[in-house]
């Protein structure tokens, strides 16, 4: 038997949330074509027939701008000496540029093997992937180097093989039906959150988050009720979230109660509410709510 912890860091928008729900076999983790769309440290739990493996999604690694980033750069980074293994999630339709040379450089405090994972191969030629396979091999030693489609599932079976392989002998350090370490509040909140990032422009889901007001379990008829804020930064975003006529904010409301009344197999009254709170990424407390760790 094996069993361990390991992490998937990498820049952002490299796949790594898709690639943990490939992972696991379901969805633990938002996903969106957006960067920064993970902001705290995800765990899923993945058994095999030999072997438990626990993955640590992070946040990716960014020049932070504001409290809130640099908390999100901290929660990836200080998992690099936690875990008995780490994945480097790289982005294989782009070319290496400055930031990937920042994070292989932090790899340099990893105390265990770091595998790398060529993520969205399924959209690049295999003349293309070679000559990056070869620039990543110089760059320092890797346990492995895997090709995958966290999309299609190409070749994540093999990473995960591989990543046993990585892991020392022990028992299991969940028990078997144990999925992920998210609470069940955040669990809607994080859902609310990635259909605002699914209809809002490019410059909101920098400003945005969701907070749970009230959490309302099922009542006698099945009903369950949650209550939720939007924070947003000023008047004209709060514009945009509401749309034409609450278009929008009723779009939201409408496809995460959809998602949260099968992820709890129950039917469900959702409550959205948008409030304007200037600077809220700086408010150290705002921060702490939503589940951001505070900065070592």
């Amino acid at each position: 038997m094996k069993a361990g912890f390991v992490s998937l860091i990498g820049r952002p928008n490299a796949g790594k949330s898709t690639l943990l729900n490939r992972l696991i076999g379901t969805k633990v983790a938002i996903v969106s074509d957006k960067p920064q769309t993970t902001r705290t440290r995800i765990l899923g739990v993945r058994n095999v027939p030999g072997g438990q493996v626990v993955f640590v999604d992070t946040p990716g690694i960014h020049k932070p701008t504001h409290r809130m980033n640099a908390r999100m750069v901290d929660a990836a980074v200080s998992t690099l000496r936690e875990v008995d293994a780490l994945v480097l999630v790289v982005d294989a339709t782009q070319p290496p540029r400055g930031g990937d040379r920042y994070v292989l450089g932090l790899l340099g405090r990893a105390e265990g093997p770091v595998v790398l994972a060529l993520n969205k191969v399924d959209l690049v030629a295999k003349p293309t992937l070679l000559p990056l396979i070869d620039w990543y091999r110089q760059q320092r030693g890797f346990a492995a180097i895997v090709p995958i489609s966290a999309l299609t599932g190409d070749g994540v079976d093999r990473l995960a093989d591989v990543l046993l392989e990585q892991l020392p002998e022990g028992e299991a350090l969940y028990p078997e039906d144990y999925l992920t370490d998210q609470p069940e509040r955040v669990i809607v909140a994080e859902t609310v959150r990635e259909k605002l990032l699914r209809h809002t422009h490019d410059e909101l889901p920098y400003t945005t988050a969701v907070l749970i007001e009230r959490f309302e379990e099922p009542d006698a008829k099945g009903l369950m009720r949650l209550y939720c804020t939007i924070l947003v930064e000023s008047d004209s975003q709060k514009a945009i979230v509401i749309g034409k006529g609450g278009a929008l904010i009723k779009r939201v409301g409408t496809e995460a109660r959809e998602d949260l009344e099968t992820f709890f197999g129950t039917r469900m009254f959702l409550d959205l509410h948008v409030k304007v709170r200037t600077d809220w990424r700086e408010d150290e407390r705002v921060l702490d709510e939503l589940g951001l760790g505070k900065r070592s």
